[in-house]
């Protein structure tokens, strides 16, 4: 893959933003430090703080300087507490940009972090497009796309031992579909093998039905076999509905089939993952 030089950070507090407005700089806590470190830039996703432009990626910069500074450095007004010495990185920004157009997610979501590429990040027309985890998560997410068969990305389901990310998440009116792209050589390895299996386990005992294809099956024959067992499979559980407003089902085309009124009851699905962590203060 491309080099991750693009950091999509959590803007969790509307203080984090007039932070960033008004002294061009963010934190992290050097334990949260995410792949790809350094970036060269850094954007902003906004949750539900924000109100009504929540959910969405509006602000970015490029970066000036990193450097590792104590929280009561950070915010020298603040009353020591066991946070006080807690080490973070401070991250300085040349100057805060805003996008000619938004980055929206379809639907809202929780995340912390997304390291992308520059070239990704410039011609992302949603959230979704921003994940940069393997060639053949972009192979199927680029013929999904050209068929306007809308999933989510890097979907997180909070189990009581383990936390998950789905390569693609499908929401339908009769259920929910995760489907995987199982790297040959990464996914054959032992301690992987029993790693997919309790992860099927448990995602199945969630509720999901699982489909999983190889490298060779994506490669090679993503829209003669892969498409056509999703599209099968979205139709068995009654037709997407990630929308909350029509529920779509395809022929053996491929083709759009059916459309129920627009006043048919929403998913279950389509907004119980709201991003609950934006009030913490790390």
């Amino acid at each position: 893959m491309e080099e991750d030089e693009v950091l999509v950070a959590l803007l969790r507090q509307k203080r984090d933003f007039f932070i960033l407005e008004n002294e061009n700089w963010y934190r992290i806590p050097v334990d949260k430090t995410p792949r790809g470190w350094p970036p060269q830039f850094l954007a902003f996703y906004q949750p539900k703080a924000f109100t009504n432009d929540a959910f969405r990626i509006r602000y970015f910069g490029k970066i000036a300087s990193i450097e590792q500074v104590k929280r009561h450095e950070l915010f020298p007004n603040e009353l020591i507490s066991v946070k006080s010495n807690k080490l973070y990185h401070r991250i300085s920004l040349e100057h805060l940009e805003k996008l000619p157009r938004p980055i929206p997610t379809r639907l809202p979501r929780s995340i912390v972090f997304i390291p992308t590429t520059w070239h990704k990040f410039i011609h992302a027309e949603e959230l979704n497009d921003l994940f940069n985890e393997s060639p053949l998560e972009d192979l199927l997410w680029d013929e999904l796309k050209r068929r306007n068969i809308p999933a989510e990305r890097q979907w997180p389901v909070k189990m009581s031992m383990f936390d998950y990310h789905l390569d693609f998440a499908f929401f339908c009116k009769q259920g929910k579909m995760n489907v995987e792209t199982d790297g040959d050589t990464w996914h054959s390895r032992p301690e992987r093998i029993a790693h997919d299996n309790r992860r099927n386990n448990d995602i199945t005992a969630q509720g999901w039905l699982v489909l999983r294809f190889n490298t060779s099956q994506i490669q090679e024959q993503c829209v003669t076999y892969c498409l056509p067992r999703i599209q099968e499979t979205i139709n068995t559980l009654g037709g997407l509905s990630s929308d909350g407003l029509v529920s779509r089902k395809f022929d053996k085309n491929g083709e759009n089939t059916q459309q129920l009124s627009m006043f048919e009851e929403q998913s279950p699905y389509a907004t119980d993952d709201l991003d609950s962590s934006e009030d913490e203060d790390w």
